[in-house]
């Protein structure tokens, strides 16, 4: 890829390939019983206050991308998913994540000690894409699916360059996805080779995919292919391929998206995931070009590393991003993606279907608060 961003691009794929190796280490320790493999006890797991778990790989993973692309980039901002909080509250998951790191980076010079980890991870959290300061930011989400990932399901790692709040790089390592996956892709759809696969994007000059590892420059590596504008060619419903997550969250209304598809004519689910990250790569891969999503409460709001970057993987084949109201992402309002609601991507030509049958779908349930603005 010739490209503005290719040394940016360089970095961060060598950068998600060892995230990639640290979650597979995390996953490993668990299965031979070095860690806990349990959410909420020993070193593998514990639980937040908003009840997702957290893992070694949560905290690992952030810290080595910070510490790694910031050395790379002093200049740049950083934004990250976890807090180190209640890892300073634990001496032993704080030892267990300084040890992963430094042996999947090969660097026990990384971090200075487990302090300089923690500083490190909080770091991510002090930073808000709205606020004064760097105008380019790094958008880290270290483990996409994590409930997913702990079962040996799903997950991705993602990567995330924004320029003026604008999205102008992804990078997606999905270690268990095949760059060859065809619908209906689901949680449990692991790559049977084991090899799994990255996903970048530089805005304006396509989508690719490539095996997980490998070196070399990122368009040189074997198996390094382009992604078809696929999402051009769709030019009504009929073309229209979901992708969702089916009763398994209870943010989202999930008898509206199904009645949306129906409207559509859509088969539903299709391809059925958990994790947003995982969602937004199928879609670039071609195994669906539609999603909608709808939250139950119209105070409820997308987060930042769920998306960027992800989200550009879809329009470089094609697709459009709007939320509810049919408004542009707005990836300047936060953390949490105060300026939208919901989401509606599907191709441009038919977008704007897609988004009518999502508002008639909600007031045809009686639900038209959720359109209020």
């Amino acid at each position: 890829m010739d490209s503005p961003y290719r040394r940016e691009l360089e970095a961060a794929i060598a950068a998600v390939q060892t995230a990639a190796q640290i979650s597979r280490e995390a996953l490993a320790a668990a299965q031979t019983g070095g860690d806990a493999g349990a959410a909420g006890g020993g070193t593998f797991g514990l639980v937040k206050d908003d009840l997702s778990p957290v893992t070694v790989a949560d905290f690992a993973i952030q810290a080595f991308l910070t510490r790694t692309l910031r050395r790379a980039f002093p200049q740049d901002g950083f934004v990250g998913e976890e807090s180190a909080d209640q890892l300073r509250q634990n001496p032993k998951l704080r030892s267990r994540v300084l040890a992963i790191v430094a042996d999947s980076a090969g660097d026990a010079a990384l971090f200075r000690d487990e302090d300089d980890l923690c500083d490190v991870i909080d770091s991510c959290t002090v930073l808000t894409p709205a606020a004064a300061g760097p105008r380019r930011i790094w958008v880290f989400d270290p483990i996409d699916g994590t409930k997913t990932f702990i079962r040996r399901e799903q997950y991705a790692i993602n990567i995330a360059l924004l320029e003026g709040a604008r999205q102008v790089l992804s990078v997606v390592a999905c270690p268990l996805l095949s760059a060859d996956a065809t619908a209906p892709v689901t949680d449990g759809s692991v790559d049977p080779t084991g090899r799994g696969c990255i996903l970048y994007a530089v805005r304006g000059h396509g989508a690719y995919v490539r095996p997980l590892l490998g070196g070399g420059a990122p368009d040189s590596q074997a198996g390094t292919r382009r992604l078809p504008r696929h999402a051009d060619a769709v030019t009504s419903p009929a073309g229209l391929r979901s992708v969702t997550c089916w009763a398994l969250l209870d943010s989202g209304v999930d008898e509206v998206h199904k009645d949306v598809a129906e409207a559509l004519r859509v088969p539903f689910p299709g391809c059925d995931l958990l994790g947003w990250v995982p969602r937004w790569a199928v879609m670039a891969l071609g195994a669906a070009n539609m999603t909608v999503w709808v939250y139950k409460k119209r105070d409820r709001y997308a987060k930042i590393w769920d998306h960027a970057g992800a989200m550009l993987l879809f329009e470089e084949v094609g697709g459009l991003v709007t939320d509810v109201h049919g408004k542009e992402i707005d990836l300047a309002a936060g953390r949490k993606l105060k300026a939208n609601f919901g989401f509606v991507a599907a191709p441009k030509s038919v977008h704007h279907l897609v988004l009518q049958a999502v508002h008639d779908t909600l007031k045809a349930r009686g639900r038209e608060d959720l359109l209020q603005q």
